[in-house]
């Protein structure tokens, strides 16, 4: 080990972070790569060219992956999962889908506005994980890529956090150096009238530059390929379907308005188009749907699912809690013991262990029950099942398995208690009872004990570039703060500037802060930066908690990167974002505020 003196230390690690952020930016090496190569640097500099004593050694770079803010990202992205794969927020979606129809503006609108008043009042992250998919369905129903929601979305709720106590935890951090260092504190709505000033502006700035600087980012997975075609389904109404006693208006009934309803079985009645009779318990409807519309249906309403899963029994104790519900297509292959034979005779789910939901054929339109329909070569068949039994058709010579059509489906059964994890997850973090990462990591253990979704949909869930770059991003401010480097930009700028006088001064120290929370995170900046700007403000004879205040509000300022703040690191993936997407739309946002912040200073403060 050969010590470097502590100056040529501190320009060591400028050099090694502006390489890395560098690298972010430009994009020549994955994210991924980009991490580890940190990580690594930093070791290995810490390890042959600083004392054992400093604190950079090589279990000091990695403690960042033991952080609680990447616990609790880390959970928060499974306990979304699981309200994915259960479907739990789907009537939420269905009513928004609803509304967007008559008022897509009006709507829209309200959601981000709740998603913003909610956040005032608790911990940001988690409102950001429950808006997600919301916004992720919107942005299907209107037709546009959920990249243009996604960032607005971290954004505003950023902004919120701006604007009370609790709002974000960097405010607590900083008002807990305040309390440790004087006599002073804040209360809840100290910041909120310069708070939601600066929101506001931000707020008008993200409506107005949006369009023109989000990108419109398509998701680089496959698309599920999708024939157009209709499928022959059936749908049985039981005593407790949502379909038991609808009345049919002009013919049609209303609640089936996104397929086509060719013909109702009562007994040894059949009723056609244009229809008269309600609905009645032991009704058969028989359907012509796409895939799409099918699958729909199958994440509505419980009953849906019982209705049209009609040919024998399709429960939880089918399989170990490790499998998954898939949608797959097969087709009947020539020569087929099958055909001839309907899906009854064939004994199909005894055979298989998967369920036809419907019949596809292209040579005629067909208007019977789907279990009366005997098959043909080259029919398709819409299966349903468990993966172990879908992955089992592809020995089977009866049917060629379509692979390209086989995808997870949404498991509705346990959408309930999805649901009731979810709440009493969000419920114990913004009340305090506990920490958010207990919180958090308690709530992703609530979803796999409840079979919301199994081990493998949560290991799925965790993304690894978050991961990765969070402790990167740990062990980077970690090396400032060690070798002296974040101190010494600071307090190098504060003399600069303070003969210039006071707006001066607070305009330096909130770029600083600004630009150091983009690159070492949110919190690690409040906490470098807090106790400098008590010196300063006891040196300069400013009021401290104007200038704890301004330290809030530029570690608040977020924006430029997506490592800066955890909810940019969860909407990334949804919103298919690269690195430098951030600097993009957040660097303007933040010199506004900037700007703004250092002109209402004196009327906000009355200096």
């Amino acid at each position: 080990m050969w010590a470097l003196p502590e100056f040529f230390q501190m320009w060591a690690v400028f050099a090694i972070v502006a390489v890395g952020v560098y690298l972010y930016v430009s994009e020549r090496f994955s994210i991924e790569t980009t991490s580890v190569g940190l990580i690594f640097t930093l070791m290995l500099f810490g390890n042959l060219f600083t004392p054992s004593d400093q604190g950079l050694d090589s279990a000091s770079m990695l403690s960042g992956f033991a952080a609680p803010a990447l616990i609790t990202i880390m959970a928060l992205l499974v306990v979304g999962q699981g309200l994915f794969q259960t479907g739990a927020l789907e009537s939420m979606t269905v009513a928004i889908n609803k509304a967007l129809d008559h008022k897509p503006r009006r709507t829209l609108t309200l959601v981000f506005g709740a998603a913003f008043a909610v956040s005032m009042f608790m911990n940001n992250t988690p409102v950001v994980v429950m808006f997600i998919p919301v916004l992720a369905a919107m942005s299907g129903k209107m037709g546009v890529t959920a990249s243009r929601y996604m960032m607005p979305l971290s954004f505003l709720c950023i902004l919120a956090g701006m604007t009370t106590l609790i709002g974000s935890s960097t405010n607590l951090l900083v008002n807990d150096v305040l309390v440790r260092t004087t006599d002073l504190s804040l209360s809840f709505f100290t910041q909120f009238v310069p708070g939601m000033t600066l929101a506001a502006i931000g707020a008008t700035f993200i409506v107005i530059a949006g369009p023109w600087l989000i990108p419109d980012r398509e998701s680089e997975e496959p698309a599920l390929q999708s024939t157009g075609q209709q499928y022959i389904a059936q749908i049985r109404v039981t005593a407790d379907h949502p379909l038991d006693g609808v009345e049919p208006v002009a013919g049609l009934y209303r609640q089936l308005r996104e397929v086509t309803v060719r013909m109702v079985q009562r007994g040894e009645t059949a009723f056609l188009p244009p229809f008269e009779e309600n609905l009645q318990s032991g009704d058969v409807l028989i359907i012509a749907a796409t895939r799409p519309q099918l699958s729909a249906l199958l994440k509505t309403r419980p009953q849906y699912l019982h209705g049209m899963l009609d040919i024998g029994a399709f429960s939880d104790g089918d399989a170990s809690p490790d499998s998954s519900i898939m949608l797959s297509e097969a087709v009947v292959a020539p020569g087929s013991r099958m055909i001839g034979r309907n899906i009854e005779q064939i004994g199909f789910r005894r055979q298989t262990g998967c369920l036809v939901l419907g019949i596809q054929r292209r040579s005629r339109m067909i208007r019977k029950r789907m279990l009366d329909i005997r098959l043909e070569a080259g029919d398709i068949l819409l299966l349903f099942g468990y993966e172990k039994d879908i992955s089992a058709l592809r020995q089977n010579r009866d049917l060629i398995l379509l692979d390209w059509s086989t995808a997870e489906l949404q498991d509705i059964r346990k959408a309930k208690l999805a649901r009731i994890v979810f709440v009493a997850t969000i419920a114990l973090a913004a009340l305090s009872f506990v920490p958010i990462e207990i919180a958090a990591l308690g709530g992703a253990i609530g979803m796999i004990a409840a079979g919301c979704l199994n081990i493998r949909q949560a290991v799925r869930a965790l993304d690894m570039r978050i991961f990765l770059l969070i402790g990167a991003a740990f062990a980077m401010g970690l090396a400032l703060e060690r070798t002296g480097g974040a101190e010494f930009i600071g307090n190098s700028v504060v003399s600069a500037v303070l003969p210039f006088g006071t707006q001066a001064l607070i305009a330096a120290v909130f770029l600083i802060v600004a630009i150091f929370t983009n690159i070492i995170s949110n919190s690690a900046a409040a906490l470098l930066f807090a106790p400098i700007a008590l010196s300063i403000s006891e040196k300069a004879d400013i009021d401290p908690i104007v200038m704890v205040l301004t330290v809030i509000f530029a570690a608040n300022c977020s924006f430029a990167t997506p490592i800066a703040y955890q909810t940019n690191l969860l909407v990334m993936g949804p919103g298919h974002y690269r690195f430098g997407d951030f600097a993009r739309f957040g660097v303007p946002l933040i010199l506004l505020l900037w700007v703004s912040y250092v002109l209402l200073a004196p009327y906000l403060f009355g200096l």
